[in-house]
């Protein structure tokens, strides 16, 4: 019984890592660094910056306007993006 248990554990926990999608307006760089692909810290600060003096993002296509993210970054990531909705 206890090696199915174990088992189980070592199949779903993987699984259970996952946090879904990355809100470009909630979360910070950290998490962006660690959660995207080709984002390192200095990229995901500038993400955070952005955000920052322009509001919001409206669309995870606005992240394009983030100096350092070109449309092959973009591609790589826009299923794992989200955005919130913004204030109005």
């Amino acid at each position: 019984m206890f090696h199915r248990i174990a088992l189980l554990l070592a199949l779903l926990g993987p699984m259970a890592a996952f946090a879904g999608p990355v809100d470009l307006n909630s979360a910070d760089a950290a998490t962006l660094a660690r959660e995207l692909d080709g984002i390192g810290l200095s990229r995901a600060q500038a993400i955070v910056e952005y955000r920052e003096r322009n509001g919001k993002f409206r669309s995870v296509d606005e992240m394009l306007n983030v100096k350092g993210i070109g449309p092959q970054v973009l591609e790589k990531n826009k299923s794992n993006l989200q955005v919130g909705k913004p204030a109005k």
